[in-house]
């Protein structure tokens, strides 16, 4: 999915604002964002739902209405009937999608998001993350080969989060679907995404391989280091470019920039320099380190 200079304003507010992406096939995407960002009114011009004021959208180089065949979606929370069964749901909206041989589509996707033994039961019934996976079996009724999420872990249950996030990586696994997925929750995405794009007041502040936005450079990284003479280390490091003591870290340790060196060319600074090191631990930036940099 190639997204170009997306824009929507509701009166003098521009909620989505000349808005860059790149979603390649195979990949897991996450869409983040700060509340208010502009993540979900983005999804919903992607999906033809709100009418976009500019900007172009191919999906797989398609840049008509007829793209959306290829697509399955949740945005917001699902609805559906409560009375009626889940394979009735799923049923109905088959036969509004047009689906070819929809009884025998619907058993597919059921048995396939682990809900065929509950699929005679009311809607009503299930529990949020039941709702989620059939919202899941819906959306996989086309048979699409994209798939967007918005928020599909909002509200779940530890162990609901966990299903629904090894179902997500599985559509992208074993069912060669790429998945494009709006979320909050930035350890989630950080388990499941490969690529991630970050917005903040409807644009784009960073794009790229999750692995590649945590690394950073060197003048990212942080160290802890434990040492029995604290006054020392903070001594040692007065003569290192860009080096500074950050604060207490965990176990006692004191967290610690260092600046032009690296880890190890640090460690040998510090023995030379006669510091007592006991413990020295090189602390990986997170998405959310990476995330609240970007949108502070």
């Amino acid at each position: 999915m190639e997204v170009r200079g997306l824009t929507r304003s509701y009166g003098h507010r521009k909620a989505v604002d000349a808005l860059d992406l790149t979603v390649r096939v195979g990949d897991v995407y996450g869409f983040l964002g700060p509340n208010g960002a502009g993540k979900t009114t983005a999804m919903r011009c992607i999906l033809g739902l709100i009418r976009r004021d500019a900007g172009e959208i191919a999906i797989f180089g398609d840049k008509g209405v007829s793209a959306r065949r290829h697509v399955g979606a949740i945005v917001e929370s699902p609805a559906f009937h409560e009375w009626l069964s889940g394979h009735r749901n799923l049923v109905l909206s088959a036969a509004y999608a047009g689906v070819e041989n929809p009884r025998a589509e619907v058993d597919r996707v059921l048995e396939r998001v682990g809900l065929a033994e509950r699929a005679a039961d009311r809607a009503g019934t299930y529990s949020l993350g039941m709702k989620q996976r059939l919202a899941i079996a819906r959306a996989l009724l086309t048979r699409p080969r994209l798939m967007l999420l918005d928020e599909p872990t909002n509200g779940l249950d530890p162990r609901g989060m966990h299903e629904i996030r090894e179902f997500i990586r599985s559509l992208a696994l074993h069912d060669g679907i790429t998945v494009f997925i709006s979320s909050h929750l930035l350890a989630e995405v950080q388990q499941i995404c490969n690529r991630v794009g970050i917005i903040q007041d409807g644009r784009l502040r960073a794009e790229g391989y999750v692995k590649e936005l945590v690394s950073g450079d060197v003048s990212s990284l942080v160290v802890e280091i434990g040492t029995p003479e604290p006054d020392k280390l903070s001594t040692a490091l007065e003569g290192v470019d860009g080096a500074e003591v950050l604060g207490p870290g965990e176990s006692g340790r004191i967290r610690v920039r260092p600046g032009a060196l690296e880890p190890a060319a640090l460690n040998a600074h510090l023995v030379q320099a006669g510091v007592p090191v006991e413990a020295f631990v090189p602390i990986q930036r997170s998405l959310e380190d990476v995330f609240l940099e970007l949108t502070q």
